[in-house]
């Protein structure tokens, strides 16, 4: 939908006046959720015809006093039809962090239906655009080989940069950052914990150079702490990150309710309807 965003409309629960309840918003990268990250990418794998599991952990008795009760816990995931390819919500499951923030989806994928392992893994938190993982997702269940290799890190920049972004000044040819210097696409070491079917980025020694992996997050406000934060093992393939970063940057506005506090005044917003 293309249209003037404007600054000044306000946005959060409906008056009983006629302000409505929905706005087009951008820039995308700056617009969290809405608070519904599992239930926009679970109709995106529904609508590719992945199946759905629910793993529960935990145990409770219908009797039981609420101090005696164990917590329980439950984890879905989301298997392609071919069984190469999942994706795991992992939020209520207590997941590590990633720039402070839980890790709320995980996406896999391996060439082999026989082999448990997977051959890269992807990590992503609340307040990751639930558009841009959808089109990521997108991407990966239209490949035919989604752990095969394809194209180079510069696919991942040319999707930015062709949006506005801008180059990184120490590191060009391994980062980007958008025009209001919040949001940044990396190419460097990645995090701890990060996963990888690589067995060279688990067994690289001290004073060896870690394999790159592709980061991505926000920070509307240095030191105040990440909006979102997304992590690519160093196998994940580039045309599929480049996938994310398209739609990242890209300067379609996207339909919220609900917008992060943090980001709030940075957004233009029109309303919807």
């Amino acid at each position: 939908m293309e249209g003037y965003l404007h600054p000044d409309f306000p946005i959060g629960p409906p008056s009983p006046t006629n302000v409505p309840s929905a706005y087009w918003v951008g820039p995308r990268h700056l617009a969290g959720d809405d608070g519904r990250l599992y239930d926009a990418v679970a109709d995106t794998l529904a609508g590719l015809g992945w199946t759905s599991l629910t793993i529960v952990r935990g145990r409770q008795q219908p009797d039981e006093a609420l101090e005696d009760r164990q917590v329980l816990r439950s984890t879905v995931l989301h298997i392609s039809p071919d069984s190469l390819r999942w994706a795991q919500w992992v939020l209520p499951d207590e997941p590590f962090h990633l720039g402070n923030l839980p890790i709320a989806w995980q996406v896999s994928a391996r060439s082999d239906p026989s082999s448990p392992l997977a051959q890269w893994l992807a990590y992503f938190t609340p307040d990751v655009p639930g558009e841009v993982l959808g089109t990521f997702l997108d991407a990966l269940d239209a490949r035919d080989q989604p752990a095969m290799p394809l194209g180079g890190p510069e696919v991942v920049l040319d999707a930015v940069t062709a949006h506005g972004w801008l180059r990184d000044v120490d590191q060009p040819g391994t980062g980007a950052v958008d025009p209001t210097f919040a949001s940044h696409v990396r190419l460097g070491e990645v995090p701890p914990l990060i996963q990888d079917g690589e067995p060279l980025a688990l067994v690289a020694e001290a004073d060896e150079a870690a394999m790159a992996g592709w980061q991505a997050w926000a920070e509307p406000v240095l030191g105040a702490g990440y909006l979102w934060a997304a992590s690519f093992g160093p196998s994940v393939p580039h045309d599929l990150v480049a996938a994310f970063a398209d739609s990242l940057s890209s300067s379609a506005p996207v339909l919220r309710r609900v917008v992060p506090e943090s980001t709030h005044d940075r957004l233009l917003r029109a309303p919807a309807g």
